[in-house]
């Protein structure tokens, strides 16, 4: 019966953590700071007046320098799985669109401070709503994408593995 199993489902095999909400919600959280961590455009043909090198002399002489934390830009591994991640946001039915909203806004964690850009209660402002109404739909949102992501790969491993027929006599 356990070999059995094991072929049945492919996770067994390869030792994947069973997709439940919160692997969903931590698969989401991390897309959320990948996303973040990209960098937001490239070079600008703006002529900037600090490029000058009075002005930036001057800056750094009286202490102007602005050091910004930026996180480390993301392995293509880990923007691979964003993609993908992020992709689960529309296993939610599309009449369902606040829904996709409030998990894609609940996604959003800084990747330097690890704290998440919309708090429960600056969502529920933003979309009309009591904060715990807010948390009730984003709960519902995640056992959609649950049970799509189940069941998917329910359907994959049937046709990855096809019931044999025995020969006939």
């Amino acid at each position: 019966m356990r070999a059995n199993a094991t072929a049945i489902d492919p996770r067994r095999e390869t030792s994947e953590p069973p997709i439940d909400d919160h692997f969903v919600i931590a698969r989401l959280e991390e897309a959320g700071a990948t996303l973040l961590a990209l960098p937001g455009t490239g070079w600008t043909t703006k002529l900037r007046s600090s490029s000058l090198e009075i002005v930036r002399t001057a800056m750094e002489n009286y202490g102007w320098t602005e050091n910004r934390i930026r996180p480390a830009i993301p392995s293509a591994a880990r923007i691979t799985r964003m993609d993908e991640t992020m992709g689960w946001i529309a296993l939610i039915p599309l009449e369902r669109y606040v829904l996709r909203r409030i998990v894609g806004a609940r996604s959003l964690v800084s990747p330097t401070t690890e704290r998440h850009l919309f708090p429960w209660r600056r969502l529920a402002a933003a979309i009309g709503a009591d904060h715990k109404a807010v948390q009730r739909w984003h709960r519902q949102g995640i056992d959609m994408i649950v049970v799509a992501l189940n069941q998917r790969d329910t359907e994959h491993a049937a046709y990855a593995n096809p019931p044999r027929r025995r020969p006939s006599a």
